[in-house]
């Protein structure tokens, strides 16, 4: 799991360096909203919002924003949200994109839109899966763990495949194949460890390595599909090199 791990925090430091709070904010609001229309506005018996709440408490969200956002999801007359994805490659570089949307016209004229502007397509449904894996992925901070060596032991338990610490950063993250994903969460729960971020995350089984002036269009394409609004993730299966990391 080596790859992945180096993969998961490239984009945990890109995102905390690149995302703006008030992006941030609007994808969190969004799961909130779907979650209560799903599974209701009790916590306790809808473990999506569980997870989206504690997401939001992860990137402070104040409880005020957080109680608004389980209040338009209570509310039948609001609007409705699909979750459509879309798959592509730009310059040979497979990119998968999650949406939150209540227009899906709108959504996909603007993924494809920016696909065909910079040298990239759209492909069918489907056409990535050999390429990602589903993974539970749950980041926490060390300071919420008091006994590492008894938190390792029961997170195992519960279904962990990797747990990669990270003392530079000060957090630690937990990989899970997608059928644990709920166990873990239980788990962590059961502990009262808080987590910063629990997600089901497309993971590439295999990366591909581009030259520098290629990583660089790919980034910015990247960029661009996760500025629009109705963007929830984006994933993509290019290497990242040192020279990449430290132009971003």
């Amino acid at each position: 799991m080596s790859g992945h791990n180096k993969w998961s925090t490239i984009k945990r430091k890109k995102g905390a360096i690149d995302a703006k709070r008030s992006k941030i904010f609007s994808k969190i609001i969004k799961e909130i909203t779907i979650a209560v229309r799903e599974g209701g506005p009790d916590a306790d018996g809808n473990p999506r919002l569980r997870v989206a709440i504690a997401n939001a408490k992860g990137v402070s969200m104040p409880k005020e924003n957080i109680q608004r956002a389980i209040g338009k999801g209570s509310d039948k007359d609001g609007s409705t949200f699909s979750e459509p994805t879309y798959e592509g490659y730009v310059h040979g570089i497979a990119i998968f994109i999650e949406s939150t949307t209540d227009n899906v016209q709108r959504t996909v004229a603007n993924v494809r839109s920016i696909f065909n502007k910079y040298g990239g397509n759209l492909g069918t449904n489907g056409s990535l899966s050999h390429i990602f894996d589903r993974k539970g992925i749950f980041t926490i901070p060390l300071t919420n763990i008091d006994d590492m060596d008894t938190f390792e032991l029961e997170i195992i338990d519960a279904g962990a495949e990797d747990i990669d610490v990270d003392t530079e950063n000060g957090s630690v993250t937990v990989t899970s194949a997608m059928e644990d994903f709920g166990s873990i969460m239980k788990k962590l729960e059961a502990m009262k460890i808080e987590t910063e971020n629990a997600q089901l995350q497309r993971i590439p089984v295999t990366t591909m390595a581009v030259d520098t002036e290629t990583g660089k269009k790919v980034m910015k394409v990247i960029d661009l599909f996760e500025d629009d609004d109705d963007v929830q993730n984006v994933y993509h299966n290019m290497e990242m090199t040192d020279e990449m990391m430290e132009d971003m």
